[in-house]
């Protein structure tokens, strides 16, 4: 393990924000874990865990020790008539691991094709796309407990998986993801309930089909951060009761909404930011995609507080126009390294 300092973060976050942090190490294996944990509790600093950079707000300095997980590795754990178990290193790129399944026969991810990140971050806020969520694959969550000083393994039924929300979100500093384990199935069963997707896979009704299409329909609306530095979609989409849906739909019927359990439904942040008048829309160096309104850019060497202004502007103008709080994705990180609030 090599520990550096004064390290620029802008390469490794998708939004491209300026951050240099104090020290810095990047994770190879769980010895590697241990050493920097040892490092940091001897120089009394923070630990931020940096995954693929695509779901993070950082502030121009950062007095912490970074660790940037790059654990590799895909292994075939366990296997049956109906299913495969892999367990992937947290630093496996997400993307390529999703196609690898889907050349391996191995199905029940290609919905969430080209979602940026690392597959450590996976659990965290518990990635979804297109009507699957990859909790539902998950078997479980290996990682170092920092309260038992221990690596643990946690089931999926124990990380209390729901929309864009896990334990691991709860309490984000107690756990560090080393591995995930996915159930994947032998047999493809495809979702195409969502949106456009079945219009766009068409008669073609196979994994690779599915997968190929919802990455020319996530190509199409989202930017490449190499060319349009961004975070992906930056609000969550709210869930609300049935009782304020019925009431919003009456001003509002062509409002995108997918029913919920318990009385509830979920509906489009994106057309709400849209028809807040907000899709291409900029606020000095930071604006919401002229493709999708979900998604916000930095488009010109941004800092944290030029970020903060925009989004709280959306946020401002969406309340006033639907009474509706839109919530943000991204986690923001204070200079100590520590998640703070919006």
């Amino acid at each position: 393990m090599k520990i550096q300092t004064q390290v620029q973060l802008k390469p490794f976050n998708t939004l491209s924000l300026n951050s240099v942090a104090s020290h810095y190490t990047k994770i190879k294996n769980t010895d590697d874990l241990l050493s920097a944990i040892d490092y940091a509790e001897q120089q009394s600093l923070n630990l931020l865990i940096l995954s693929g950079g695509s779901n993070m707000l950082l502030p121009e300095h950062l007095h912490a020790l970074v660790m940037h997980m790059d654990i590799q590795g895909i292994e075939v754990a366990a296997e049956d008539a109906l299913s495969t178990t892999v367990r992937v290193g947290a630093g496996q790129v997400w993307h390529d691991f999703v196609l690898w399944t889907t050349a391996h026969d191995m199905f029940g991810l290609q919905n969430l094709a080209l979602i940026p990140g690392l597959v450590g971050a996976s659990p965290v806020q518990n990635i979804g796309a297109y009507g699957v969520e990859a909790g539902e694959f998950i078997q479980s969550v290996h990682v170092y407990d920092r309260n038992e000083q221990t690596f643990i393994d946690i089931d999926a039924s124990d990380c209390k998986f729901s929309y864009r929300h896990s334990i691991f979100k709860d309490d984000p500093n107690r756990y560090i993801i080393t591995h995930v384990s996915f159930k994947l199935l032998k047999k493809a069963d495809l979702k195409l309930n969502y949106g456009d997707l079945k219009t766009a896979v068409g008669d073609n009704l196979t994994a690779e089909n599915l997968q190929n299409q919802v990455i020319g329909i996530r190509q199409s609306k989202l930017p490449d951060p190499a060319e349009y530095p961004n975070a992906g979609s930056f609000f969550k989409n709210p869930i609300i009761s049935q009782k304020a849906y019925d009431q919003i739909a009456l001003q509002f019927p062509s409002l995108p909404h997918y029913p919920q359990p318990n009385d509830q439904v979920k509906i489009a942040a994106g057309w709400l930011i849209d028809q807040a008048g907000w899709k291409g829309k900029k606020l000095n160096m930071v604006g919401m995609f002229h493709k999708q309104a979900l998604v916000l850019v930095n488009y010109d060497n941004a800092a944290l507080h030029d970020v903060r202004a925009a989004y709280h502007a959306v946020q401002q103008d969406v309340f006033a126009k639907f009474n509706i709080a839109l919530e943000p994705e991204p986690v923001q990180f204070d200079e100590n390294g520590m998640i703070c609030s919006h």
